[in-house]
Formats: structure tokens, C-alpha cells, sequence
């Protein structure tokens, strides 16, 4: 097959590498701003062609993604509109998908696009950071137009087979309201939340306590303003209406703390950890999974040292490691952080072998 990418940073990247580490063969064609990433994605063999213009070089495929945020993406299928063969399939990767959708079935090509939203990415960005195995066990969201052939869809299923990740079927304002509640919202009330303790933070006690299980749950708030900005604005309907239906839940928590209903309390958590314990650990979802541990240390001269060498010595690479100089619910003194779940839980079964509290 002849795959056009339109877009070569982290995911576009990854997807290349992902094709190429299967079908060798195929020829990809690449457009990009910037040429620095073409350049070096043709000098890794990851891509066959580039250019730096849309024009009918990159509708002369198979199957053209479309690896840029969604208003980008929209844009660029209206400039390669005129070239494009009603045989070829357009697809993308953005996180919302009702906007493209629409705004493609609006130009009439919705019988030849097939929404794509790999859902797992990286806080790094670019083409440097793509790796062929990103979406290893990703589930990998397609909505199709309605008029769409089976085939197409077949078609990109056995692409992200390809990619070793997990095809699931949906419309695109199904998916766009799943994502407002899994991933839009709680960036959004990551940053609420580490806004308001701003503003009532008047002598910096609060920071200097936040620690631990603070810092975990507001993790997302530090994401990317440009992009959160146009993500919320191409999925504000059902970001919107969750965000009512979370206020309401917000109220009679608030009722319940009020009045010291402790059972209404105790449901909540009840509720809460059943549901939550369900979710699976084995898949990457769409805010980036952490491999880290906290180790109890005593505080004295050598301990981090000890600790580093034992890991190095096992091949065991840290990405981070910090000190927890307020402990606040972590049940360590010292946080390390690895690249992936084998290293984790490697260095898990080493510390503990050595004495260490590990978890």
C-alpha cells in the first residue's frame, strides 16, 4: 500500500514507525512544516518521500492520516480536497471527533473517512520522541462515517492490528462524549482545583505542604495551554454537560459533608473504589501512565547513593528519583520513576530483596 502522512510529530511518527516496522515494503509519503523532522524520519528509512506543500503527491495514496490538532486537520483535508481519488481513505488522530466528522461530511467526503483517536501518547512532543511500539495495547478508537464501506474499516482495523493496538468501532459524538468524561474534564478540574488552591494560598503554606497524592491527582493540570485550549473548544457540548452533571454530584457530596451524613460519605467511597478497582491496568489510556514506586529510606548520608547503585548494577534505568521532604499519604521517603512497567516492578523485587520498603 501508499500511506500519506500529513503531520510528523510524536503520533504521526509513531504510526510511520509503527507501519514500517511491519510492512517494509509500503511507501509513505510524508508532509510536514517543519523539515528538520522530514529529513531525519527519510534518513531513519521510516518515510520514502517528502514534501513540504499539499498538493496532489499526497493524495496519490491509499490511506491519508492526518497527525495535527483537529482544527489543523480540517483545514488541511479542505486544501487536498481537489486531489484526492474517491478510493482513498482519510483518516486522522485527533481527540475529538464529532467536529471533523461533521466538517468533512460537509465537504462530502464522509463515505471515505474513517476518525481515528489512538489513545495513548507521552508529555514529550516531536518527531524525536515517536517509537514504533507507542500504541502497543492502546485502544484505538475508529468512527467512521455512516455511509462508509466495510472494507475501509476493515482496512484501518488491520492497520492498528498493525500498531499492536486495540480497534473499537463507535460514532464519533459516542466517543467525543466518553473522552469529555475520562480525559477532557479531569484536566480541567486538575487545573480548577490547583487554581483555587492558588488563590487561597496567601502565605505559600499550601505549597509547601502539597506533596504526594496532591501532586499525583493535579499531575495534568501542567499540560499543554494551546492544546487544551482547542481541544475544550471543539468538544464543548459534552464537556459542558458533564461538567453540570459533576456539579450536581458535587452538591449533595457538599450536602452530605454539611450535615454529617457519614453513610452518604462512606457510600461514596464504597461506590467510587468498586468501580474504580475494575479498571483495567493492562491497557494505556489517554492521560500518559506512570511507572514510579515510593522506597522508605532512612534520612542519612548515602541512602539515595546505595539505592542508585543497586538499581544500575541490575541494568535498572531511573527516569527520576525525588525526595519527598514532606511525606504528606506517600508511603516513602524517596519517589523513583522508571520508563516502563518492567522496570518498575524489577526494581520493586531488588529493593525489596535488599531490605528496602518498596511499593
Amino acid at each position: 500500500m501508499k500511506i500519506g502522512m500529513a503531520g510528523l510529530g510524536l503520533i504521526g511518527g509513531s504510526i510511520a514507525k509503527g507501519i514500517k516496522r511491519v510492512h517494509p515494503d509500503w511507501e509513505i509519503i510524508c508532509y510536514n512544516r517543519t523539515i528538520k523532522s522530514l529529513q531525519d524520519a527519510k534518513a531513519d528509512g521510516v518515510i520514502d518521500e517528502m514534501t513540504d506543500v499539499i498538493d496532489a503527491r499526497l493524495a496519490d495514496v491509499d490511506i491519508l492520516f492526518f497527525c495535527m490538532p483537529v482544527e489543523t486537520s480540517i483545514e488541511k483535508i479542505r486544501e487536498i480536497k481537489p486531489y484526492l481519488d474517491s478510493s482513498t481513505i482519510i483518516t486522522d488522530v485527533g481527540s475529538t471527533k464529532d467536529v471533523i466528522y461533521k466538517a468533512v461530511r460537509d465537504m462530502g467526503l464522509a463515505d471515505q473517512y474513517v476518525g481515528g483517536h489512538p489513545m495513548a501518547g507521552s508529555e514529550k512532543s516531536g518527531y524525536a520522541y515517536s517509537k514504533a511500539h507507542l500504541f502497543e495495547n492502546a485502544y484505538y478508537v475508529l468512527t467512521p462515517g455512516d455511509n462508509v464501506p466495510a472494507e475501509k474499516i476493515d482496512i484501518m482495523r488491520s492497520i492498528a492490528d498493525d500498531l499492536h493496538a486495540i480497534s473499537i468501532v463507535m460514532k464519533p459524538e459516542e466517543h467525543d462524549e466518553a473522552v469529555a468524561a475520562i480525559s477532557h474534564f479531569p484536566h480541567l478540574m486538575a487545573c480548577a482545583l490547583v487554581d483555587q488552591v492558588r488563590v487561597e494560598d496567601k502565605n505559600g503554606i499550601r505549597k509547601t505542604l502539597a506533596a504526594g497524592g496532591f501532586k499525583d491527582i493535579t499531575r495534568i493540570a501542567s499540560s499543554s495551554p494551546d492544546m487544551w485550549e482547542q481541544i475544550c473548544l471543539t468538544n464543548a457540548a459534552p464537556i459542558a454537560g458533564f461538567i453540570r452533571r459533576y456539579i450536581n454530584g458535587l452538591e449533595k457530596i457538599l450536602a452530605d459533608v454539611e450535615s454529617g451524613n457519614g453513610k452518604g460519605i462512606y457510600d461514596l467511597f464504597e461506590r467510587a473504589g468498586e468501580y474504580r478497582n475494575g479498571i483495567t491496568d493492562q491497557r494505556e489510556g489517554m492521560i500518559t501512565k506512570l511507572y514510579f514506586l515510593y522506597c522508605d529510606v532512612v534520612d542519612r548520608p548515602g541512602a539515595i547513593a546505595e539505592i542508585a547503585v543497586l538499581l544500575a548494577t541490575r541494568s535498572i534505568s531511573i527516569k527520576n528519583i525525588g525526595i519527598l521532604h514532606n511525606r504528606g499519604n506517600a508511603p516513602g521517603a524517596l519517589r523513583i520513576d522508571f520508563y516502563d512497567e518492567e522496570a518498575r516492578q524489577k526494581a520493586h523485587d531488588v529493593l525489596k530483596s535488599y531490605g528496602f520498603l518498596a511499593e
